[in-house]
């Protein structure tokens, strides 16, 4: 359930927004009298998954008035309790967050601060030596930490969107946390004499149609538990499995000369993050994340097709090369004999 909180001064348009949002079916709506102030609040409840039209509505409504603001609360818990919904009514209802929830919480993920760039190098510096440490522990742990997920499902949903402003916020974020990331591990590389033959670090340089496939369910779990308002941290985990150890198996690589298992790594992380966006943008479309207005929804959808084709371009041809270079066993790397 929510609760939404409407407050506005008094006046002509007061009653028409009462009338609008009686029509979208609210479970509980009240409107108070006006205050010594000269403004009014209305309280409205809506079931979880309700509520976006009478959102879109009122921002619609009161697109142009000064003086208002609309505040979305989770409820916890309400007496009497609901009546229980019919089966087959529950099995055709979609549960979806508020577009504006799913926008804030994503839109959170784009800010490219000092939080970000510090989570960022430790991370990157926990899964370097976790993955030449043959430490599968310290490449979990380092990937529960990382802060990829936030820009890469900004950039899906501002497509999803036509967002072209967040769209450049998660793109100037991802490639800026994606190329520190890798700046470290080449310093590393250059400095520190690494194990380049353990499973953890070899295994970022086998790609195949099993990349791609794990990739496009990592953006697609992400996706699905932003809209359904579920905890994103173990998909977020998900994500950095995709990105974070091929992107530091590249810095590694190319760190100590070699570059041909770097360049491996590196076709790795390009699939892998074509991958997530797609499945994110696809997920985001059929979920129905819209734009409010005709307009907006219009320039969206163009956005959706572009970068869908895009994308999907670019799978096909990074899949079709990572297929070509595919050898059975781990790739040699040299001075160091195969396990």
């Amino acid at each position: 359930m929510r609760l939404f909180e409407l407050s506005m001064a008094d006046g002509d348009r007061v009653e028409p927004v009462h009338q609008a949002v009686l029509a979208t079916e609210p479970l509980d709506c009240s409107l108070s009298e006006p205050d010594s102030g000269g403004r009014r609040l209305m309280r409205m409840v809506f079931k979880e998954g309700d509520g976006q039209k009478a959102l879109d509505t009122i921002a619609t409504m009161l697109e142009h008035q000064e003086g208002w603001r609309l505040v979305v609360l989770p409820v916890e818990a309400s007496l009497p309790k609901l009546e229980e919904v019919d089966p087959e009514v529950k099995k055709k209802h979609r549960v979806v967050a508020l577009r504006e929830e799913i926008y804030q919480d994503i839109e959170a993920g784009t800010k490219l601060d000092r939080d970000f760039l510090i989570l960022t190098v430790l991370s990157t510096i926990v899964v370097v030596f976790g993955l030449a440490a043959d430490n599968v522990a310290a490449v979990i742990g380092a990937m529960v930490i990382a802060p990829l997920l936030g820009p890469i499902l900004a950039f899906a949903l501002g497509s999803a969107l036509g967002d072209f402003a967040l769209m450049t916020k998660a793109t100037r974020t991802a490639l800026s946390g994606l190329f520190l990331g890798m700046a470290i591990s080449v310093v590393i590389g250059l400095v520190f004499d690494v194990n380049l033959g353990s499973a953890e670090l070899t295994n970022r340089t086998i790609v195949g149609l099993d990349s791609t496939a794990l990739a496009l369910a990592s953006g697609a779990a992400a996706a699905l538990s932003i809209v359904a308002g579920l905890p994103s941290t173990l998909v977020g985990v998900m994500v950095a499995v995709a990105l974070l150890p091929p992107a530091a198996s590249t810095g590694l690589f190319a760190g100590s000369g070699e570059f041909p298992l770097a360049a491996r790594a590196g076709l790795l992380l390009m699939i892998n993050i074509v991958s997530v966006n797609l499945a994110a943008l696809l997920v985001f479309f059929f979920k129905g994340v819209r734009p409010r207005t005709w307009l907006e929804r219009r320039s969206a959808k163009r956005s959706v097709y572009i970068n869908a084709a895009v994308w999907a371009v670019l799978i096909v041809a990074l899949t079709a090369v990572a297929v070509y270079l595919t050898v059975p066993g781990v790739p040699e790397v040299p001075g160091v004999p195969r396990p």
